[in-house]
C-alpha cells in the first residue's frame, strides 16, 4: 500500500513526490519526468494532452553535489531577478532569491552556469554584431589615452623650469614642436546645412591634428627615454661619474655607431640591453673556445687547467726569450735582419748558422728543410747498410733543390762522398 503523502508515477511507479507532470484532462493522471519526455499513454490519456508542472520545491535543475542544492523555485527568483534588477546588482537579487542566499553566492551561480556554462556557450554568441567601438582604447585613436593622458611632470627646480619655459602641471612647453598645429581645427565648426565634401574636409583637418600630436607626443617621450633634459642641463655628467659602467671597448664604440639607426625603432633600455647581450654573446663564445682548447690538450678539470696555463705561460716565457736572445746576438754579429723572411717560421730555432744561409738562399722553409735532410741521411744509412731504399722525397723537392742540398750535407759530413 502506497504511503500516505507519496505521489507516484502511474506508468512505472516510481515516486514523483519533488517533480511531477499533471494532466490537464484526465483525472489522477501523473507522470515522472521520464515518463513524460518518452511520451507515455495509459488508458485515455495521451501525449499530446495538456500537462501542469507541480514542483514539492525541492527539485534541482543541476544537480545538488554541482550546484550547492539550488532548487527549481530559486532558480525562477533568480531569473526575474536579473531581469528586473539588471546584471551587477546582486545584492538585490540576492534579496529576492531569498534570505538563504547571499550576494556572493547569487554572483558565481549565475556566473558559472548561465554565463560560462554549456546554457551561456549555446545561448551568448562569440561576435555581438553592432558592437559599440570604445574610442578610448589605446590604439592611437583621437581619444586614445596615448595622446590624451598627461606624463609625470620632469624633476626639475623652478629656475630650470623657467629656462625651459616648462609648464610642469600640463607637461607642456611654451614653444612645442609645430606649434602652429592647433590652427588646423581652431576654426572648424559642425553645421546641419554641410555637405558630404565639408564634412569629409573638416575630418582630414582633424586628421592631420591628430597626427600631429602623435608626432609631438613621441618627441617628448624620446626626450624622456634617452634623458635629453638632464643633457640639457648638464646633470648627465654628474650620473654618469656616479654609475660605475664597464669601460666600453673601441669595437663596441664602432658597432654602436653602425647600430644608431635602431634607436627609432626601440628605446634606450631595449638598446642598452640589446649591446649587454651581444657582449654576454661574445664574452661566452671566448670562455667555449678556450674550454675547447681545454679539451683538445686533454684537460677535462677546471683544476687541471691551473696548471696548464702556467705551464703555457712559462713556455711562451721561454720562447720569448730566446727569441730575443736571437735578436741581439745577430745584432751583435751585424746580421740583424738577414734572415727576416725564415726567422719567424717554426723549425728556425734547429737550424745551424750554415744551414740558415741555405735555407735563407734557396727561399726553403725550415721545416721543408728539415724532412728533406732526415729522409735523405735517413737512405744514406740504409744503402750503407745494404738494405735497398726508395726515395720518397717530398713533391717540393725538384731535381735542383735535391743537389744542392746534398751538396750541403756531404760537405758538412753529414754523409760521405762516394754517396753524393
Amino acid at each position: 500500500m502506497a504511503e500516505l503523502g507519496k505521489k507516484y508515477c502511474v506508468y512505472c511507479l516510481a515516486e514523483v513526490s519533488p517533480l511531477r507532470f499533471r494532466c490537464t484532462e484526465c483525472q489522477d493522471i501523473e507522470l515522472c519526468p521520464e515518463c513524460f519526455s518518452a511520451g507515455a499513454e495509459i488508458g485515455h490519456h495521451r501525449r499530446y494532452h495538456g500537462y501542469q508542472l507541480v514542483d514539492g520545491g525541492r527539485f534541482t535543475l543541476w544537480g545538488p553535489e554541482a550546484e550547492g542544492g539550488w532548487t527549481s523555485r530559486e532558480e525562477q527568483l533568480l531569473l526575474d531577478a536579473i531581469e528586473q534588477f539588471g546584471f551587477g546588482n546582486w545584492e538585490d537579487m540576492a534579496a529576492h532569491v531569498g534570505a538563504s542566499r547571499t550576494p556572493q553566492e547569487v554572483m558565481e551561480h549565475y556566473v558559472s552556469m548561465y554565463i560560462h556554462g554549456n546554457l551561456g556557450k549555446a545561448c551568448i554568441p562569440d561576435t555581438i554584431p553592432n558592437r559599440v567601438t570604445d574610442h578610448t582604447c589605446p590604439g592611437g585613436g583621437p581619444l586614445s589615452p596615448s595622446l590624451t593622458t598627461p606624463l609625470p611632470p620632469l624633476d626639475i627646480s623652478a629656475a630650470e623650469q623657467q629656462q625651459l619655459g616648462y609648464m610642469p602641471l600640463r607637461d607642456d612647453y611654451e614653444i612645442e614642436y609645430d606649434q602652429e598645429a592647433e590652427a588646423l581645427i581652431s576654426g572648424l565648426s559642425v553645421n546641419y546645412d554641410d555637405d558630404d565634401v565639408e564634412i569629409e574636409l573638416k575630418r582630414a583637418h582633424v586628421d592631420m591634428y591628430v597626427r600631429k600630436l602623435r608626432e609631438r607626443q613621441r618627441r617628448k617621450n624620446i626626450a624622456r627615454d634617452y634623458n635629453l633634459v638632464p643633457a640639457f642641463l648638464g646633470k648627465d655628467r654628474k650620473d654618469k661619474e656616479k654609475a660605475a659602467r664597464r669601460k666600453v671597448a673601441k669595437e663596441e664604440k664602432e658597432l654602436r655607431l653602425r647600430l644608431r639607426p635602431l634607436c627609432q625603432f626601440m628605446s634606450c633600455k631595449e638598446l642598452d640591453e640589446l649591446f649587454e647581450s651581444m657582449h654576454k654573446e661574445k664574452a661566452l663564445r671566448a670562455k667555449i673556445r678556450e674550454l675547447q682548447r681545454y679539451r683538445r690538450n686533454g684537460i677535462t678539470k677546471m683544476e687541471e687547467s691551473a696548471e696548464y696555463e702556467a705551464a703555457r705561460h712559462k713556455r711562451e716565457k721561454r720562447k720569448e726569450n730566446k727569441s730575443l736572445a736571437a735578436s741581439k746576438r745577430g745584432k751583435d754579429d751585424g746580421r740583424d735582419g738577414e734572415f727576416a723572411a725564415i726567422e719567424h717560421l717554426p723549425g728556425f730555432e734547429l737550424l745551424s748558422d750554415r744551414e740558415k744561409v741555405l735555407c735563407n738562399s734557396l727561399t726553403l722553409s725550415p721545416a721543408r728543410y728539415l724532412t728533406a735532410k732526415t729522409i735523405i741521411i735517413k737512405d744514406h744509412l740504409q744503402k750503407r747498410q745494404g738494405i735497398p731504399a726508395k726515395s720518397r722525397l717530398p713533391s717540393y723537392l725538384d731535381k735542383v733543390l735535391k743537389k744542392r742540398i746534398l751538396t750541403f750535407l756531404t760537405e758538412s759530413g753529414w754523409i760521405s762522398r762516394d754517396a753524393a
